[in-house]
């Protein structure tokens, strides 16, 4: 019994290999079809990778190295990856200094029948890029615009911060200046979405105190270096967040916050949602200080959270 385990073990490990070996065969394959076809006219926002130059995409391949023209927002930091890939392409910078000369040009071409392939630093162009302008006028003037989908870092974080991903709303950079930045969390304070922010690590200690003042003690999460080697979520209470990243200059690099929505209001929200609040606050905080973070945060009657906070304390005795 135990030798022919050994022989079936063995077999399905070969057949295994073999099955594996197909695969970069046929990657290759599909690849070469993509490029043999025509590329038609038009504008392509084209993802490229946040990090892991693993997470292109056949497709995305396949149009960069097709493209009359790629216009890129640093075509220093976006010729590594062609290179990285073997592709020969012509190059433009457009990006937010540029744009408004850059954009002429780059309709000219494509009214004269080029296909363009527009690409941010990392990941989907024109999320917090200047892509939208070219491509209203695009599309103002009769121009086919496709958009060639991958990687995203707002959408990776939403994905693995174990916030709610119903409903979110993607919010950009907050204002550098704190009273601005107070403004805008003030206007996005009772949406009720998650919220993606994208913020600088020297800032990111100051925008999650202003954070937790202002939208209170929420779930958050902190994704950085997403796809790469050293990739960290980091997780729990806005407070939290902005106690433990305090020292967030030694960080490099842009970074995504992510926010919970507002805890509904009293009555949706059930006792055993307020008991798991209480002992999480109590691990850390006087019972009185945890039944003002939880009646805060939770948007309940401090009577009711006393109550059970109460009967949480005669259970344990």
């Amino acid at each position: 019994m135990s030798i022919s385990k050994h022989a079936g073990d063995a077999v399905q490990d070969h057949q295994h290999r073999e099955k594996n070996a197909l695969l970069p065969e046929r990657a290759r394959e599909a690849l070469e079809e993509l490029i043999a076809r025509p590329l038609a006219p038009g504008l392509y926002l084209v993802a490229t990778p946040i990090g892991n130059l693993g997470d292109i995409s056949l497709r995305a391949l396949a149009v960069l190295a097709r493209a009359d023209l790629i216009a890129a927002e640093d075509t220093r930091h976006s010729k590594k990856l062609l290179s990285h890939f073997n592709i020969q392409a012509k190059l433009a910078p457009y990006h937010e200094h540029n744009a408004a000369r850059a954009r002429p040009a780059l309709i000219a071409r494509l009214r004269a029948g080029d296909a363009v392939a527009l690409i941010s630093d990392a990941g989907t162009p024109l999320v917090s890029d200047p892509g939208y302008r070219l491509v209203r006028e695009a599309l103002d003037q009769g121009i086919m615009v496709t958009s060639i989908p991958g990687p995203s870092a707002p959408v990776a974080a939403l994905t693995s911060s174990g916030l709610p991903t119903d409903t979110f709303l993607f919010a950009g950079f907050l204002p550098p200046k704190q009273g601005a930045r107070r403004t805008r969390l003030l206007e996005l304070a009772a949406m009720p979405a998650t919220l993606l922010f994208f913020e600088t690590a020297p800032r990111l200690a100051k925008s999650l105190a202003d954070m937790a003042e202002i939208l209170g003690a929420r779930e958050a999460a902190v994704a950085r270096e997403l796809t790469k080697l050293h990739e960290t979520v980091t997780r729990g209470r806005l407070d939290q967040l902005a106690r433990e990243l305090a020292q967030a200059e030694t960080l490099k690099g842009e970074l995504v916050v992510l926010v919970a929505p507002p805890f509904p209001a009293s009555l949706d929200t059930s006792d055993e949602t307020i008991t798991a609040e209480l002992k999480r606050s109590l691990k850390t905080q006087s019972f009185r200080d945890a039944v003002r973070d939880v009646t805060e945060s939770l948007g309940v009657k401090r009577a009711r959270v006393y109550e059970l906070g109460f009967a949480l304390n005669r259970k344990r005795d």
